[in-house]
């Protein structure tokens, strides 16, 4: 990640998008009550934390990125919005985070996580929730057909590995610590096309 957001302009990753998409912003607004605070993990660039600043919110953004952070930081400063960006692994012990957060969400970033490394990321993101925390997750579905092939594992043309999931995969992944509200298939629009992403937003369980 720090080569891709070191060597390629923003133009040209393909996650960066110059604002929230609707379908974030109708998540995080639509809930009742309105969360106040708000975690985004893998948040690249800034965008979405940018976006949902403005919205009210108050949020933060991790990345494990120190290039990406760099950026987001600079364009919140430029933008003249307040927001908080930390430098973390996501799989890690997320130590400069204390939370709790009322959402805390990842747009993009879980098929990034291999199999075997999805049930520390999802413990802790339950971590840093509080009692009624939610939380929203987009991935890549095993359906999707815009990098070609039919794997589970597929390679990009900037040179990442992708793991793409089914919505079973989803639901047994977040049913241990989470009560899933809603579990489905979307199009997901792209820079170029679209893509068959899964769609997942799941309570915090309590006790």
């Amino acid at each position: 990640m720090e080569r891709i957001y070191r060597e390629l302009p923003l133009r040209d990753i393909p996650w960066n998008n110059d604002a929230a998409p609707e379908l974030l912003e109708r998540a995080v607004t639509s809930r009742v009550p309105r969360p106040r605070t708000v975690i985004e993990l893998g948040c690249g660039a800034g965008n979405n934390v940018i976006s949902l600043a403005r919205l009210g919110f108050d949020v933060t953004g991790v990345d494990i990125a120190e290039n990406a952070i760099a950026i987001a930081t600079a364009s919140a400063q430029r933008a003249g919005v307040a927001c908080r960006f930390v430098v973390a692994d996501v799989l890690g012990e997320l130590a400069p985070i204390t939370g709790p957060y009322e959402f805390a969400y990842d747009w993009e970033l879980l098929h990034h996580l291999f199999p075997d490394e999805r049930e520390r990321y999802v413990g802790n993101v339950h971590r840093l929730l509080g009692v009624d925390g939610t939380y929203l997750s987009v991935c890549f579905s095993e359906d999707d057909r815009q990098f070609g092939g039919t794997g589970k594992y597929r390679k990009t043309s900037i040179g990442t590995e992708l793991y793409f999931s089914s919505e079973r995969e989803i639901a047994s992944l977040l049913s241990k610590l989470f009560v899933i509200d809603e579990l489905k298939t979307i199009d997901l629009r792209a820079k170029r096309g679209s893509h068959r992403a899964i769609y997942a937003l799941a309570a915090k369980r309590k006790g």
